[in-house]
């Protein structure tokens, strides 16, 4: 397989609930109106706590500086598992759990932490840039590393760490130590074709940006464990729809993709209290165990807390297996 360093350059957000008016104009251009930028990376997840915004160094120009964004302190680089050769986005999707033990676990056994966002097209894993030379030499007997210059695939040069050993996957007790919890909802991954984006625009925006306050049709009032989670990713021309089950009722039949099975799936958030970005590991803890039951599942890293979508079938054992291994600590 491969694994593709992609070339843009990404900073990691948060924007507060209350200061997302004064982003409004920037995120709206980036989402909808992206040919009037430069902006070929774009993502934008709300949950309860705020907005987490992954974008390249041209779209992060379209927000203004503000004391409602919060920035990572560091350069992002996207990273792409491509099962033979051709575009990213034109694969067929590897899957979290399926890249769990070749680059999730390797990387976290090297002390390097990884941002993750799956879409509905395939996952990206983000590592720090400062990172990249151990990543390559981490991955480099797995995998044939390529990067994206100028939208040219080409071969990936050492950057100078020094050979000597091959990675080769053991298993490695790593226990889960932060609580998990599973909301009520149920999730759709989709998708739909950028040239209906303008038909859909103005319900998109009031569901991103306006929708945030009263609870969805479906949920009862006494329904706690119900949140709001929605993830709209535009990278390199392909969108990403992550949402609960009744915000997909909202738009028109036939504009969104759908599996034939209809697929839905339910959420494990993955922190007590904000993560940070320093910790190693917490990807893996919860991949390997999933990889380990062949349960697909996408994974979706924000600003303070890491949610996994498994299918709605799985979501009882698989609470249950992850349990198991937070208390095997």
């Amino acid at each position: 397989m491969e694994l593709h360093i992609l070339e843009h350059s990404l900073k990691v957000a948060s924007i507060e609930k209350e200061g997302i008016q004064i982003c409004t104009h920037g995120l709206i251009k980036l989402a909808f109106l992206a040919s009037k930028t430069r902006c070929k990376f774009f993502s934008l997840t709300e949950t309860p706590e705020d907005y987490t915004i992954i974008v390249d160094e041209e779209g992060f120009k379209e927000l203004p500086q503000s004391e409602h964004i919060s920035v990572a302190d560091a350069t992002w680089l996207a990273l792409n598992v491509v099962s033979g050769s051709g575009n990213a986005s034109n694969s067929q999707p590897i899957g979290v759990t399926k890249i769990a033990k070749s680059v999730i676990a390797p990387l976290a056994d090297h002390n390097i932490s990884v941002f993750m966002l799956s879409t509905y097209q395939t996952d990206f894993i983000l590592v720090r840039e400062r990172d990249l030379p151990m990543v390559m030499h981490t991955l480099s007997s797995e995998f044939t590393l390529l990067r994206v210059v100028n939208g040219e695939t080409v071969a990936a040069h050492s950057l100078g760490v020094t050979n000597g050993f091959f990675y080769y996957y053991f298993s490695v007790p790593r226990p889960i130590i932060h609580p998990l919890s599973s909301p009520s909802n149920m999730f759709c991954v989709t998708s739909l074709d950028p040239d209906t984006l303008p038909s859909v625009a103005t319900l998109l925006m009031d569901v991103m940006f306006y929708s945030g306050g009263p609870k969805e049709p479906g949920a009862s009032s006494d329904d706690s464990s119900h949140i709001r989670f929605f993830s709209f990713s535009l990278i390199e021309g392909y969108i990403s729809l992550v949402m609960d089950e009744q915000t997909t009722r909202r738009f028109p039949n036939n504009v969104l993709f759908t599996s034939a099975s209809g697929e839905l799936w339910k959420m494990v958030r993955i922190g007590g209290q904000p993560l940070g970005f320093d910790e190693c590991g917490i990807v893996a803890q919860i991949s390997e165990p999933l990889a380990t039951a062949d349960i697909p599942a996408y994974y979706i890293s924000t600003f303070k807390f890491d949610h996994a979508l498994v299918p709605e079938e799985n979501i009882q054992s698989v609470i249950g297996a992850l349990r198991t291994e937070s208390t095997a600590q």
